[in-house]
């Protein structure tokens, strides 16, 4: 199947946006794991005095593991999805987050400019048509020593893992996505996750945007292979009151 990219991606996500919160949270595991990527950011002091990036925010999920990790830092929230993002705004925030429907590729157009201490990214860069690109404009925005963690569905190049994530799509996540009328949605969601960067080759994207001491951590329970958090920096001497 074609991948859906842009335009279409949101408007399928706008579509999903009402029942999405319900069917992620029947994976096991799925917010358990986006607060350990938050907290692999190792941001000090509960955040104080920093500014974050939560890119790709969605619903908000990311938005509250990166707001568990640092409860005293400035939260900008982003997401391509203004269904997604009505969704997110509509819980409970502390003042400090705030929300900015904008496509990760026009940040600057939206308002958005850095410097930002640590930049969190969610389940995006399989869904951007230029990977490439987007780190380039996320390095851009992150000060001297700035981090960055991405959440990902990245598998290990497995072929075990691999058949676990075709198996887990073919009989719950399809399923689920044709019972919603989502089903254009999930189809991609299992496409994109077999035609996106193994861990290896997303790590190696890393290191050729210009981030420094990358890392490639995995989750527990059966995501194990196939959803990884990506950890890097911006390289430069860590201003005062930086992500250290």
């Amino acid at each position: 199947m074609t991948l859906l990219r842009d335009a279409d991606l949101a408007d399928a996500f706008d579509h999903a946006a009402r029942g999405y919160d319900r069917l992620v949270g029947l994976n096991a595991g799925y917010h358990a794991d986006l607060r350990r990527s938050a907290r692999r950011l190792r941001l000090p002091d509960g955040g104080a005095g920093l500014r974050l990036l939560d890119l790709g925010c969605g619903t908000g999920a990311s938005t509250a593991a990166l707001l568990r990790a640092a409860p005293l830092a400035r939260i900008t929230a982003v997401d391509a999805s203004a269904g997604m993002l009505e969704r997110a705004a509509a819980k409970r925030w502390p003042r400090g987050v705030t929300f900015v429907h904008a496509p990760a590729e026009r940040l600057a157009a939206a308002g958005v400019t850095g410097p930002f201490d640590a930049v969190f990214a969610g389940y995006l860069f399989r869904n951007v048509a230029d990977p490439d690109a987007v780190l380039a404009a996320v390095h851009g925005l992150l000060r001297p020593g700035g981090r960055l963690a991405v959440h990902e569905y990245s598998l290990s190049g497995s072929a075990a893992h691999r058949a676990v994530w075709s198996a887990v799509c073919r009989t719950v996540i399809l399923p689920a996505g044709r019972r919603t009328g989502d089903a254009g949605l999930y189809r991609h969601l299992h496409r994109s996750v077999l035609d996106f960067d193994t861990a290896p080759v997303f790590a190696a994207r890393l290191a050729r945007a210009g981030f420094t001491g990358t890392r490639v951590l995995p989750v527990p329970g059966w995501q194990t292979g196939i959803v990884h958090t990506f950890l890097g920096r911006r390289g430069g001497r860590i201003a005062s009151g930086g992500a250290a």
